[in-house]
């Protein structure tokens, strides 16, 4: 039987990245610092090792213990991390590192994998540990595992956008409110949760304020497509080559909240507020989750040609909305720590309809 470690296990990508790989036959090792539950329905069939991934005796002796064909690093960030990775894992038969779609610097539509120019990396950055030197950090490791397939190692990099879908559960069956589920790409904390905001106000409300003219745009990315591409890129990608995972169709803001609407099985009508508008009522575009963050500078949008060519296929969004949008409403999470204000959005509403 094929055997996969995964490094950093136990967070949103890492959980479904354990389930892909125990469905499709893997003997499965999870390396993580035992902060959080580790949740997937096969939980007692996951080896669960405690570690601190920068200590590069522990990858050792994990690697050693659990003898992978494939390992899985969901959890690097940082440049001198990449350091010890090449040397550590430099002879196993193949290794993933889940980088991000946020090492992209430039500008075009779309990003493409051999193309688009990736981050610097200052000596600064490099240490730092804020999301403002996230990308140029995730960046520097690429460069740092694809200098060292030239000396041997079979390593490939998956890049995905941000990651959204439903979180797996704890043992006893519970949502954990701590859990992470939309990230960066990997399983660095990004917008916490940031379809619960929308799925409430859509549930609760029948007009909604969306800044802009509703059509900025961030490409996203379902997690168990992620977790597929992840498997897909250990199978059959070639080492050296990096490859961008997200959603094969994309969408926009107003496209994300009529989704939930559908997947509520309810109608909502959405109200557009333009900055100076917004300003009325001392609302900002940038308090509204998944505006600001997802694209009201410039489109965000990967190509995905590359890994669907290795076979992988991304779900309809409108499948995977239903499926996110269900587990959030389970959760009983409302998404309020992202909530701008609803009195003075009504207020807002009230003046732009009567308008």
């Amino acid at each position: 039987m094929r055997s996969a470690l995964l490094v950093g296990g136990t967070g949103f990508v890492g959980r479904h990245t354990a389930a892909e790989f125990l469905d499709h036959g893997y003997e499965v090792t999870v390396l993580s610092r035992g902060t959080v539950e580790f949740g997937v329905p096969e939980w007692d069939a996951v080896e669960h090792v405690v570690g601190d991934r920068t200590d590069a005796d522990v990858l050792a002796d994990v690697t050693r213990r659990a003898d992978p064909d494939v390992v899985v690093d969901c959890a690097l960030y940082h440049p001198v991390d990449a350091r010890t990775v090449v040397d550590v894992f430099a002879d196993v038969a193949r290794y993933v590192y889940v980088s991000s779609g946020g090492v992209y610097a430039a500008h075009e539509i779309p990003k493409r994998e051999a193309e688009t120019p990736l981050h610097g990396c200052t000596p600064e950055q490099a240490v730092d540990d804020t999301m403002a030197t996230y990308g140029p950090r995730k960046a520097e490791c690429d460069r740092l595992v694809a200098a060292a397939v030239a000396d041997g190692m079979a390593a490939v990099t998956v890049r995905p956008s941000m990651v959204y879908g439903p979180q797996t559960t704890d043992r006893d069956g519970g949502a954990g409110p701590d859990t992470v589920p939309a990230t960066w790409g990997g399983d660095v904390p990004g917008l916490q949760t940031h379809h619960d905001y929308w799925v409430d106000r859509v549930r609760r409300y029948d007009r909604v304020v969306v800044p802009g003219d509703g059509t900025a745009i961030w490409h996203r990315a379902y997690v168990e497509d992620v977790a597929a591409a992840i498997r897909t890129a250990a199978e059959a990608g070639d080492p050296g080559e990096a490859y961008n995972a997200a959603d094969r169709r994309v969408c926009t803001v107003e496209d994300v909240v009529e989704l939930v609407a559908d997947a509520l099985d309810t109608s909502v009508e959405v109200v557009h507020a333009s900055e100076r508008e917004l300003a009325r009522v001392g609302l900002d575009p940038d308090e509204f989750v998944l505006y600001h963050h997802l694209g009201s500078r410039y489109p965000h949008v990967l190509d995905t040609c590359k890994l669907a060519s290795l076979g992988w296929d991304s779900t309809p969004v409108e499948v995977a909305m239903e499926r996110t949008v269900t587990e959030a409403v389970a959760s009983g999470r409302d998404g309020s720590a992202f909530d701008p204000g609803r009195e003075a959005e009504a207020r807002l509403v009230e003046l732009l309809t009567a308008e």
